[in-house]
């Protein structure tokens, strides 16, 4: 393979998210090349890419909803880039669809994460980007490498300025303690821990609450919010306990769901912030703040193309 440095560095913006990938591309200095993307009376899609060929390539294309429609022109586009001469190419996804499925809860389940992994690697994907996975079980899933970077200085900067120093870091189930104590060290304050019980896709029941909340503000951190009955559940135990009524939460995704805007607008909820990894209607909930993943993606590009360490940008296992 030749020496990527020296190719040129090339972005390709699918129809997820084209502002974001925009400003990754502005970041970097580039523009996105031309990229077409044809849609028939029957659903199916045809991209076309330009000016790929031997180049470092990256295909920015978040698979949130419509998560199916999303995943495929992701595969299409990475086959069209490598179709096109590209000489790699790299799938930069910020928000995985389906990394929820990433084991069986039951015999006779798919495992939609290893699936969808297997079908980019397949499609032309010589690695892949991803922010702040809901599983890091992704990287050894998939047949390709996989750089899974955080969100969590970028949200933390933010919550500095939003939140006083009394208040208490919550992870509102068992899945969300790495990142809170990631906050914590960042911001020096306590975590406490919500213990939870999943009784279907949108309905959450919390039981328990570890650590000390009474007369203090919280801060709910958790990967995203979709739903948001785990929110909804975590704000119940925190009142619960005494917590104060000034609720923060922060996520790095926020796909919510239609029905999260009804729930969470029902909270005590003073602010909902959430990174740009999808995008994000200034209509779709109240309260809500919105810091951008463009420069940390421009980053980990940028350090791909110079064979640079990724490191200090990466989620903490």
């Amino acid at each position: 393979m030749s020496n990527r440095s020296a190719m040129p560095t090339r972005i390709v913006a699918g129809t997820a998210h084209p502002a974001l990938a925009a400003a990754v591309a502005a970041a970097l200095g580039v523009r996105p090349v031309p990229c077409d993307v044809e849609r028939f009376p029957d659903g199916e899609l045809r991209p076309t890419v330009h000016g790929v060929q031997g180049g470092d390539v990256y295909v920015v294309q978040p698979t949130g909803p419509a998560v199916n429609d999303h995943l495929v022109e992701l595969l299409l586009l990475l086959d069209a880039c490598r179709r096109g001469g590209a000489e790699i190419v790299t799938a930069v996804v910020p928000y995985f669809g389906y990394a929820r499925q990433d084991r069986r809860d039951r015999a006779g389940q798919a495992v939609g994460a290893r699936v969808a992994l297997d079908a980019l690697a397949s499609a032309g994907a010589d690695r892949l980007v991803v922010v702040e996975p809901h599983a890091v079980a992704l990287e050894a899933m998939c047949p390709v490498p996989v750089e899974m970077l955080t969100a969590v200085p970028i949200l933390a900067d933010e919550l500095a300025d939003l939140t006083p120093e009394t208040a208490v870091l919550v992870a509102p189930d068992l899945g969300a303690v790495k990142p809170a104590e990631h906050y914590a060290r960042l911001l020096r304050r306590p975590v406490a821990v919500v213990r939870k019980t999943r009784v279907s896709g949108e309905r959450v029941h919390a039981e328990e609450l570890v650590g000390d909340v009474e007369g203090r503000p919280a801060v709910i951190v958790d990967d995203m919010i979709s739903t948001g009955g785990t929110i909804e559940a975590a704000v119940r135990v925190l009142l619960d306990h005494g917590a104060s009524p000034d609720i923060t939460v922060a996520a790095a995704h926020g796909p919510l769901v239609p029905a999260a805007r009804d729930r969470l607008g029902r909270l005590p909820i003073r602010c909902l912030l959430v990174t740009d990894t999808l995008p994000v209607g200034e209509a779709r909930a109240a309260r809500l703040r919105v810091r951008s993943v463009g420069p940390l993606i421009a980053d980990a590009i940028g350090r791909l193309h110079n064979g640079q360490s990724l490191d200090t940008l990466l989620v903490r296992g």
